[in-house]
């Protein structure tokens, strides 16, 4: 992955989180797309971008909530790093190991972040146990949703290039 298109995903991440997911769900929301695309990145890329990925939009995320600043950078930068360090030592390729990994990783996530805003603040975000089991469900199915996105998309575009010829070359007229 390139650096623009770490920075895309990214962008479009944060903005769809701030943006479009709290018209279609409402206050709550069962997913956290810029935790998952800092999943993603830390899977297809190296630790040190996912470093990277990981306290630029926990920090971004974090100005835009209203919370916080850095409590979110802090906890999706130790997500990222361990699971790009996971990722170089075991095999996630199917779905179902994608999925697990999504799933603990909220897990980590959620913990973290609950853990260190009950440190650094008196007030604690109104979340249980139950609403980051059930944001880790839905990270979970994101994460697989995208993986396979992004598997079908590119060959989605290249039949759309070749004009759903099914990879046949019109004759050129010679003059």
């Amino acid at each position: 992955m390139t650096v623009a298109r770490i920075a895309v995903t990214i962008a479009v991440a944060v903005a769809l989180q701030t943006t479009l997911l709290p018209y279609l769900v409402g206050n709550w929301s069962g997913i956290d797309l810029v935790l998952v695309a800092v999943i993603y990145v830390a899977m297809m890329t190296g630790p040190v971008t996912a470093l990277v990925s990981g306290a630029l939009g926990g920090i971004v995320q974090d100005a835009l909530s209203g919370g916080l600043i850095g409590v979110g950078g802090v906890a999706k930068t130790l997500v990222g790093f361990s699971v790009a360090m996971l990722s170089a030592q075991v095999i996630v390729v199917p779905a179902l190991p994608r999925f697990v990994v999504f799933f603990l990783s909220t897990l980590v996530h959620g913990f973290v972040f609950l853990g260190l805003y009950s440190m650094l603040e008196s007030y604690n975000p109104n979340t249980g146990i139950g609403a980051v089991f059930g944001q880790s469900l839905g990270n979970g199915v994101a994460g697989v949703v995208l993986f396979e996105l992004t598997k079908v998309l590119p060959r989605l575009g290249a039949l759309r290039l070749r004009g759903f010829n099914s990879g046949r070359v019109k004759p050129r007229m010679e003059w």
